[in-house]
């Protein structure tokens, strides 16, 4: 297997490209990058055969900008039987993986391939079964062992591969299946929670957001972010010119200061964190 697939917000395919091209070539690893505009995904080529698994195991993926998820393939099969898609599956990844923690059947993210996604959900199920079968997935789901990756470009097109637990993202297809808490007073509190997903791992969120913590944001208005911190027992202070939400105020963590936020230093020097959004733009 000498090729990576990189999943990404479509239109961000060449900048994909691009950042794996350098970050590979800086590890002495040399390949291309076949780009297909809008297509959501990136396929990287290496000259090498064993390069690929080089990329996925030792180049961290927290590293990267632009790719949602990172895992090694190879090559692509193209049409599958209709009356029988699993076995040349099943063929293609024997060898190669052993006793995989996880199966993820994922598609691009793109609107022509939302009818592909449902056919994925109903297959993952028979592949499942006959992947436990053939000793490439363990019998339950563990984290701890490589995650298993079929992931269809087309009706009957697909590449299988794997990529590794501790570099890769936790999320399906890469991408936080978040939901908007009905108290929290603007869909805004999303992009904060998924920043903190995919820049915080999970075992160190009790210490990096722990409780007591001071922090600031800026461009609070109406309170989406601050609402993530109060959220995780943090005391804030919200500056912004425009009204926090009556809810927030309520909980007594919330310091709100009318005052621009370019123009805003803390009063204190004992502040954890500092969130900004001005101007429709996380910073």
């Amino acid at each position: 297997m000498n090729k990576v697939v990189l999943l990404c917000r479509p239109g961000f395919e060449k900048e994909c490209a691009a950042e794996m091209t350098d970050k590979a070539a800086r590890r002495e690893i040399f390949g291309f990058a076949r780009v297909k505009d809008n297509a959501g995904y990136v396929v990287f080529e290496c000259y090498q055969p064993d390069d690929a698994e080089k990329i996925v195991k030792e180049l961290p993926f927290s590293s990267l900008i632009f790719a949602r998820q990172m895992f090694v393939v190879g090559e692509l099969l193209r049409d599958l039987p209709p009356d029988d898609r699993i076995t040349p599956i099943v063929g293609m990844l024997q060898g190669v993986v052993e006793k995989g923690g996880e199966l993820r059947v994922e598609v691009a993210d793109t609107n022509e391939s939302k009818e592909l996604m449902k056919f994925c959900r109903k297959f993952t199920v028979p592949l499942r079964a006959a992947l436990r079968d053939a000793g490439i997935l363990t019998n339950y789901e563990t984290p701890k062992r490589p995650v298993v990756h079929v992931f269809f470009i087309a009706p009957g097109c697909c590449y299988t591969g794997y990529s590794y637990p501790d570099n890769n993202s936790p999320f399906y297809m890469g991408i936080p299946r978040l939901k908007f808490p009905a108290d929290a007073p603007s869909r805004s509190t999303l992009k904060l929670e998924e920043a903190l997903h995919v820049f915080i791992p999970a075992d160190e969120w009790d210490e990096r957001l722990a409780n007591g913590m001071y922090a600031v944001d800026l461009g609070a208005c109406p309170g989406g972010w601050t609402y993530q911190l109060v959220k995780r027992n943090m005391w804030v202070y919200s500056v912004d010119n425009g009204p926090m939400a009556q809810s927030l105020m309520d909980t007594g963590q919330v310091t709100w200061l009318r005052e621009d936020g370019f123009r805003y230093r803390p009063n204190r020097n004992n502040i954890s964190w500092m969130v900004v959004r001005h101007g429709g733009k996380a910073c």
